[in-house]
């Protein structure tokens, strides 16, 4: 996990166009809008100290790890959400986990944070087992409607997985 370098753009840009990555999403992202995302992430470095760290395995480039703050108004916000988007090849590995665990770490014992939230589509079972992994637990009652998307949209429902520090200390 590092920061983001020039040569990361065009992976990420790929990445973000392909169907099947962004199967839970509303969309694919242009070159434009994921050049312009990867400048969002590093100015989020540079103001709070983290951000989403590029992931690179022997490869190459494959994907992001890392922490960001919601940007949406919910019954859990203000929150900081940990969150990954690997390339296909890189799934099935381990990489998710294993840099959602740093990312983790990094959240409780670096950037001095009591809780972090992860969230998605009920059907992206892939994502909830990552979450499972590192520790985090779902209460039904806090899943919630996506205020980003329209009412009627079938990836409006999300699920929410909690870890707080406590909880993670203490093994619960």
């Amino acid at each position: 996990m590092r920061r983001w370098r020039d040569a990361d753009r065009e992976p990420f840009a790929a990445l973000n166009a392909d169907p099947e990555v962004m199967e839970h999403f509303p969309n694919r992202l242009t070159r434009e809008e994921s050049d312009a995302l990867v400048d969002r992430i590093e100015a989020a470095f540079d103001e709070q100290g983290y951000g989403l760290w590029a992931v690179v395995a022997e490869s190459g480039f494959i994907g992001f790890v890392g922490l960001q703050p919601v940007r949406f108004t919910a019954h859990f916000t203000p929150a900081v959400e940990i969150g990954w988007r690997l390339t296909r090849s890189a799934w099935g590995h381990g990489y998710a986990s294993e840099a959602a665990v740093a990312a983790r770490d990094f959240a409780f014992r670096k950037a001095g944070l009591d809780e972090i939230v992860s969230f998605t589509t009920y059907r992206n079972e892939r994502s909830q087992a990552v979450m499972r992994r590192i520790g985090m637990r779902r209460d039904p009652a806090d899943d919630f409607d996506h205020p980003r998307l329209p009412v009627d949209h079938p990836m409006r429902p999300h699920v929410l997985y909690r870890l707080t520090r406590e909880s993670l200390t203490m093994g619960v």
